[in-house]
Formats: C-alpha cells, structure tokens, sequence
C-alpha cells in the first residue's frame, strides 16, 4: 500500500509515528504547505518507507498531480475541516481511496438555526457516493477517534451487546491541564470553534435530524480511570450523521465535556466577533491586509502538538449505549482513555493528537489486509467493528467497557415525541 499523508501537524506527524512501527504499507509522502514540517515529520521515524513533499491542500489539481505521481492506493486526510472537499475530490479524480477524520463543513439553517437543518457535516461528501460506488473505491470519511473509533464502538454495541437501543451518546472529557498557561486548547482551535460554535444536531427516530443552541442539554458524565465528573454539552459532531445511517438507534446525541471555564472563553469569542472566518481589514506594515479573525486566534496560541511535554492528565473518548438485551435494560460506556504521560514517553506526542492519530492507521492495515473492503462514500460503522477493536489492543492501546447497574440510576431525562409512543 502506498500512502499519502496530507498534514505534518501535530495529528500527522504523530500518525508517522504509529505508522513507522507497522510493516502494512511501502510507502507513505508526507506532505504539507511548510515542506520544512514535512521533513521533519518524515525523518523524526528514520524509516525510509517516509519522504516528503510539499503540497497547498487546497490546491486539488496539485494533490491529483501528487496522487498520480507516487501511484498512491490511499490519501489520509491530516488537515482540518477546510480542505476536506478540495483532498476529497482530488483523490476521486486520481482514482484513489481516501480516508479523513473529519467532514466537509456544514451551513447553519437561514432563517431557524437552532431548530432546523441546513446544510449537514459530511452532506458534499455523501452526494458523491454514487460516484465513489460505480468507481468501485471506498472514500471512508470520520475515521479518527471522534469520529471514528467512537461510530466503531456504535456498531460494536449493536452488533454484540443489544438487542435494541435507545440511545447512543458520543461523551469525551479529560482531566488535561497545561503548566502555566490558563487557555490552552490540546486541539486544533479552528476546528474546536467551528464544532462547538456552530447548532448541534441530534437524531431522533420518527423526527429525523433537528438543532439545538450551542451547550444545550447540560449533564455531569462520570469519565472512567480517575478523570472523574466533567460538564458536558451538546456540540455539533459527525457521529450524530453518520450513526443513524448504519445503526438502528431510537436517540443519538454528541457531547463534549468542555468545562465551564472553556464555555465562557468560546461564548466571548463569539460576542466579540472573533470567531469569524470571513476576512475584515486590519492595518499592515505595507498597508490594509484582510485576516480572518478565527486564524488570528488560532495564530495567536500555541500550537497544540508543542504542548505535550507541558500537559498533564488523561483523555477519554467514549460512547454510552443504553438499551434492551435479552428483554433487560442494559447501560454500557464502551471507552479508550489515553495518558499523557504514557504517550509522551512512549512517543513523543501529547495525548489529544496521538489518540487522533492510532484510529485512521489502524484502519488503513485493515484495508491493507482485506479484513475491511468497501466501495461508496462509508463511515466507520458500515464495516466489521470486531477486527478494528482487536487490531486496536495489538497496537498496545486497548479499549474497555463499563457497565452500569440500572437499578440504581435514572433513566436520562429527554423530550418526548410521538413516535416514543407509537405501538
């Protein structure tokens, strides 16, 4: 397998090290706009399985050029959401698989957007599939951890551990803090704005997709291995349009344990305008330059692959399933929780971007081996959920299961419809 890696920050350059300790493929281009990071990324393995290049990622004639030079089998998108259409369809016009950890960008609903629709994460994609499918290649799109191993542990839990379901709720929460700086996002911020400022979308059967405000539906989630109680909120992710696709589910909900402090930090830039990407005008040396007021944020804090050796705690990403199996309630929160601590020592990355970056390589040895095939625009739970979770352990990182004693917890409060009534 001949790969191309399109983004040498910190999620890719973590992604070269994961790959360099699997013999899976023959080769993977490392490219990026700052060819210097691409070299850096590339030759920090000492594999020669690794060489860059630099490419503008949103430039799709020049990465199909770069596709068909190196005779790549499959692009792995590492950038952010922006250039997801322009990587998406030059891998389609190369004749390429493709593979990404997050979707094309949706468009809030113009007139009601904290009820309706409008354009969906992933819908640009998705009206390609018919194309993908006659071509007979697979575009798998969401397949980080969330999304990815998160929609895995969704088809896992319908598969093996319920009859029905009546809600999958996607929570991750942390314990991470930074030495000496009080804001410090371990993601990338464009994105971490984009996701939490945009209308969250929940789905629900007999009602569909629909919004809410942005932090709706606050809940305390009780994360596992000492992480602890976090805040959550609603937040708008992939897994909510890609789970109900492919598994049967009465609810399906994203949450994010953000804290209050981190809430309050995204509510201002909003007020004040800064989340923004449209650009505005602003003195330059040489004259008025256009910025967007989101990348001036972005450039303003460190970058998040630079803060490992300064971050404390652990990540978890994880999904809670609450259903009937053998005609009793069951409740489950199926989860893989990273150490900084571990993961720094083990391979120099900070704990957020490495648990990012295992779930797309994992996948890609499944497509190498044949245990996962597929043709059309997929999510992570149209394929088999088992091979990817026992690779996952082989890789050293094993996921694990809690359940959860009903008798002595509530049923979650949540609206009432119609269709919950429906005989």
């Amino acid at each position: 397998m001949r790969i191309l890696l399109v983004g040498a920050g910190g999620v890719g350059t973590a992604i070269t090290r994961i790959a360099a300790r699997r013999p899976f493929f023959d080769e993977m281009i490392v490219a990026d706009y700052d060819l210097g990071r691409a070299q850096a990324a590339a030759a920090a393995t000492g594999d020669p399985r690794f060489r860059a290049a630099r490419v503008d990622a949103s430039d799709a004639g020049a990465v199909t050029a770069l596709l068909t030079a190196h005779k790549i089998d499959y692009l792995l998108n590492a950038t952010d959401p922006r250039f997801v259409m322009p990587l998406f369809s030059a891998a389609q016009e190369a004749g390429a698989g493709y593979l990404d950890m997050a979707m094309s960008l949706s468009r809030p609903h113009p007139e009601r957007p904290y009820e309706q629709v409008g354009v969906m994460l992933g819908d640009e994609q998705f009206a390609r599939a018919g194309q993908w499918e006659r071509a007979g290649r697979l575009a798998l799109v969401g397949m980080g951890v969330e999304p990815g191993l998160s929609d895995v542990f969704a088809r896992y839990a319908a598969d093996e551990l319920f009859d029905t379901i009546d809600e999958i709720g996607i929570r991750d929460g942390s314990n991470l803090t930074v030495d000496g700086l009080e804001f410090a996002p371990s993601f990338n911020i464009w994105t971490t704005i984009e996701e939490c400022l945009n209308p969250p979308i929940v789905w629900e059967r007999g009602r569909g997709w629909f919004t809410t405000a942005p932090f709706s539906e606050p809940e305390t989630f009780d994360f596992p291995e000492g992480i602890g109680p976090v805040q959550c909120v609603n937040v708008e992710h992939e897994e909510v349009l890609l789970i109900p696709r492919w598994v049967d589910a009465r609810r399906v909900t994203f949450k994010y344990g953000l804290g209050e402090d981190f809430i309050r930090t995204l509510k201002t830039l909003h007020q004040i305008g800064l989340d923004r990407t449209e650009g505005v005008i602003v003195p330059g040396p040489q004259g008025p330059v256009t910025v967007s007021p989101r990348d001036v944020v972005a450039a303003s804090l460190p970058d998040p692959a630079t803060l490992g050796a300064r971050m404390r705690g652990k990540t978890c990403a994880g999904t809670w399933v609450r259903g009937v199996k053998d005609g009793r309630e069951r409740e489950v929160y199926l989860y893989h929780v990273v150490d900084n601590e571990w993961s720094m020592a083990e391979y120099d990355c900070q704990a957020v971007v490495w648990q990012t970056a295992i779930n797309p390589v994992v996948a890609l040895e499944l497509l190498a081996s044949g245990a996962w095939t597929g043709a059309g625009v997929l999510g992570p739970e149209a394929m088999p959920p088992r091979p990817f979770l026992d690779l996952l352990t082989a890789y050293g990182s094993p996921w694990r299961m809690r359940e959860t004693e009903l008798s002595d917890v509530p049923p979650p409060a949540r609206p009432m419809h119609a269709a919950d009534l429906a005989i």
